[in-house]
């Protein structure tokens, strides 16, 4: 009886103690054509035991890849991609270089210092107010996302004035909307109101002269009197 504590580290758990025996006794294979052949066989086996790799770009790649891991890079065989070592598998990648841009306003952000700065580089008086019109509309949009009360013009322009070191202004006033969640409940309910006070007009009118018919038609019928 062969317990797992008696056994060796398994590599890796997705494709079992058999693979991992298979390549260990290709390792002790002397003919090459056999390894070779056999290395090819134990591929295909492990595509077919894990199908969810068919999937993944260069699957077969990456099997390889798995079949040299296990292995622990002592299998001699001819490989139809670069044969990975250690040091290159267990290499860290280099740290990405954060962005750091800083605003001077950070709750503008840096791409509207961008706009600002194709506004100044523009020659067209009639476009460049245009550009000032429209970064100033920003950033009173910018300003009531974050703030439930409105921001006056004259912040707006002193704000423009200390990005642009007063280059620019704008003429008209940036308008929006400032957003109040019950306006569209309100009206929907009203609308609703209105709509139901129509509907028991007909309905009462309806049913009245309906009754009025009714008891008319019958002849012989008497009204039950209520003591």
């Amino acid at each position: 009886m062969e317990y797992n504590t008696t056994r060796n580290h398994l590599i890796m758990r997705e494709y079992g103690r058999h693979i991992q025996k298979m390549i260990e006794y290709l390792v002790t294979l002397e003919d090459k054509e056999k390894r070779q052949r056999n290395a090819h066989a134990v591929i295909e086996l492990m595509g077919f035991l894990n199908p969810h790799l068919k999937n993944v770009e260069d699957f077969r790649h990456k099997l390889w890849d798995h079949l040299f891991l296990i292995s622990d890079f002592k299998l001699e065989v001819t490989s139809p991609y670069p044969i990975p070592t250690r040091e290159t598998l267990r290499a860290r990648p280099k740290p990405l270089k954060y962005p750091k841009r800083y605003p001077k306003f950070s709750h503008l952000g840096k791409n509207l210092e961008i706009v600002i700065n194709k506004a100044l580089a523009e020659e067209n008086p009639e476009k460049r107010n245009g550009f000032a019109n429209a970064v100033a509309y920003y950033m009173k949009l910018a300003y009531n996302n974050w703030h439930k009360e409105t921001v006056h013009d004259d912040a707006i322009q002193s704000e423009l004035t200390n990005l642009t070191n007063g280059q620019l202004e704008f003429t008209n006033t940036p308008y929006v909307k400032s957003f109040r969640p019950n306006e569209g409940r309100d009206r929907d309910r009203q609308n609703f109101s209105d709509y139901r006070g129509k509907r028991n007009q007909k309905f009462q009118q309806r049913n009245n002269n309906n009754r009025n018919d009714r008891n008319n038609d019958r002849p012989g019928k008497f009204k039950k009197k209520r003591y």
